[in-house]
């Protein structure tokens, strides 16, 4: 076998580089979120509440609306991948209705918020955190019962967050996934790449670029860390994440006080949350309610 000349393989080098380049830089566009417009404003939906500005790590703003109730407590709502705080309305009136206050707010690169250089569910748990210190400066709540609620990848990054925290009163995971890698080769089997050797490099780009191992972050991680109850909620014929995740994040749980409620419908939930509204207001009233020091408005 001839030996392939030194120089040779020195020219070869640069186009490899920009052949990676070119990669990373197609991958990072493939995985971008869509970014959709908030629609009417909440004079338009006929909702009480106002429009806020929340300050977000690396010097970026998150757009939010600030839902008052009877000072029983905050849901603090989070969306998932490509959606915003308008899409979570039919989840964050009926909470106002029953008397607690609701945070809503546009992760980075969504909504109304500012852009970044990309989104990531660490970064959703970011924001989250930042929608917390919003709200815990606000008079009166520094020590008031806080709910996390999020969907999809908003449902991992509250997770996520209230794994570090232990201000937490209670978490409601809407179609969380179990594992990244379970999402990201469920993304790479419907791009038709083959996992050995491209997606296996994929996933690992992946992990460098958000500055986080998957198993680090993954739910089936994060849920039994988490100190306050947790309701998982997840669709039976959900065809994005399969029910099984919910049965293995709920699995996960260890000694965290988790129930899993698997319901009628499909990923986002919205024909048949309506229905489970009133256990969802139960077990927040029985989480937050016990801890909320008075009933006055917010």
């Amino acid at each position: 076998m001839t030996a392939v000349p030194g120089w040779l393989w020195w020219g070869l080098l640069p186009a490899g580089l920009a052949l990676l380049h070119l990669f990373h830089r197609r991958l990072r566009v493939s995985l971008a979120a869509p970014r959709v417009p908030i629609a009417c404003s909440l004079d338009e939906h006929g909702v009480s509440g106002e429009t806020v500005t929340l300050p977000a790590r690396r010097g970026r703003r998150l757009a939010g609306w600030w839902l008052p109730g009877q000072g029983r407590g905050t849901v603090v709502i989070t969306h998932g991948w490509g959606a915003n705080r308008e899409l979570m309305l039919p989840l964050a009136t009926p909470l106002q209705a029953a008397g607690w206050n609701v945070l809503l707010f546009d992760a980075r690169n969504h909504g109304e918020s500012d852009a970044d250089s990309f989104s990531s569910m660490p970064r959703f748990a970011e924001d989250t955190e930042a929608a917390l210190a919003w709200l815990r400066a606000r008079p009166g709540m520094a020590d008031a019962p806080v709910a996390l609620l999020g969907h999809s990848v908003g449902a991992a990054a509250v997770l996520l967050a209230a794994s570090r925290r232990d201000d937490i009163a209670a978490v409601v995971s809407l179609s969380a996934f179990a594992h990244p890698d379970g999402m990201m080769r469920r993304w790479l089997a419907g791009k038709r790449l083959p996992f050995v050797p491209l997606g296996w490099y994929v996933l690992r780009y992946v992990e460098h670029v958000i500055g986080h191992r998957f198993d680090a972050i993954a739910p089936v991680t994060t849920l039994p860390r988490v100190r306050c109850p947790v309701l998982l909620v997840h669709g039976r014929d959900d065809a994005v994440i399969p029910p099984s995740d919910a049965e293995r994040l709920h699995a996960s749980r260890g000694e965290t006080p988790a129930k899993l409620r698997l319901l009628p419908g499909d990923h986002d939930l919205s024909r048949h949350i309506d229905a489970e509204m009133p256990e969802l207001l139960a077990f927040l009233e029985a989480t937050l309610a016990e801890k909320a020091p008075s009933a006055r408005p917010a």
